[in-house]
């Protein structure tokens, strides 16, 4: 399934057992996925128009009576165009708003640079009391949801809309705050997020041919960064690669520096160069972007080198 249709089902079934459950979008519900729930929830769907501003403080001043709205738009109308609402009205207020970015990075596709938001992770993770979530399939996308609706307080989601290649098993258990170990290995660490994920896996096969043992953690959950996770399989490898559908400034490049700081380990990064996106179809933007399990293969046995 789409991913966008796995999050309208679960919203759904949230819906239906709980009426504080609302959602607000700004003009977006058939982007989202979400025009259907017009029709089965009148009054727990809210279109605020092309508002984003608006829309955050709805949500934040339903949130204040006890309702747990979910915003949904654009990942830059989501971050960039409310980062202000979301720092005052959402996290300052402690209230309990969960923020839906669809199309992050270059999923935005051909929709181009205004819309293909790179930064929208390092906008936000220095809002205090924000967490930042990125699911890579479908499975984890359910098990996700009612946890994010269970959980007291505000969080971002990236939202890949379309279909995304399954990753994790059907017996899968998600756990908010614990990253995922996809696959052990002794060389090397890789941390990924979101639509990245099953690349790094592709790209462990290749490296195994040439002797690398790659160790692939899925780190959904980017803020809190699952730190003792981070530094186990780094005290193990010795060498660390990150990859990520974002720019390489601020968002999971930047938490796992943070992490280990005071290690003495070589990091190196495959994400977006520090640039705006431009208009494209993914498999051409994953070239000029340098998001390809090639690259990936290329910067691991950079890191290996540098050990």
């Amino acid at each position: 399934m789409e991913m966008r249709a796995v999050y309208a089902e679960c919203l759904a079934q949230m819906m239906e057992r709980d009426k504080h459950v609302v959602v607000l979008d700004a003009d977006l519900s058939k982007a989202s996925g979400t025009r259907k729930l017009y029709e089965r929830f009148p009054n727990q769907m809210f279109d605020c128009g092309v508002a984003e501003q608006n829309m955050a403080s709805i949500a934040a001043g339903l949130s204040s009576y006890g309702f747990k709205p979910w915003i949904e738009s654009f990942t830059p109308f989501a971050t960039r165009r409310i980062c202000d609402q979301i720092a005052i009205s959402i996290s300052y207020a402690k209230q309990n708003v969960k923020i839906v970015g669809t199309d992050p990075g270059i999923s935005a596709e051909l929709n181009g640079g205004t819309h293909m938001s790179m930064e929208d992770i390092g906008v936000v993770r220095s809002i205090p009391g924000l967490v930042i979530f990125e699911p890579v399939d479908e499975r984890q996308l359910r098990a996700a949801m009612p946890v994010l609706n269970a959980y007291e307080g505000p969080v971002y989601m990236r939202l890949f809309r379309k279909v995304q290649p399954v990753v994790f098993p059907e017996n899968y258990t998600f756990d908010l705050f614990k990253a995922d170990l996809l696959r052990e290995g002794k060389d090397l660490s890789i941390f990924v997020s979101g639509m990245l994920t099953k690349d790094c896996l592709d790209a462990a096969e290749l490296l195994k041919a040439e002797g690398i043992d790659a160790e692939i953690i899925n780190v959904h959950t980017i803020k809190p960064v699952d730190r003792e996770t981070v530094l186990a399989s780094a005290r193990k490898t010795g060498a660390v690669l990150t990859v990520e559908n974002h720019n390489v400034i601020g968002g999971l490049h930047s938490a796992i520096l943070e992490t280990l700081a005071q290690k003495k380990l070589p990091v190196c990064a495959v994400g977006v160069p520090d640039r705006f996106g431009e208009v494209g179809k993914i498999p051409y933007l994953r070239e000029v972007m340098g998001l390809t399990v090639e690259n990936i293969v290329a910067q691991a046995k950079k890191a290996v080198s540098l050990k």
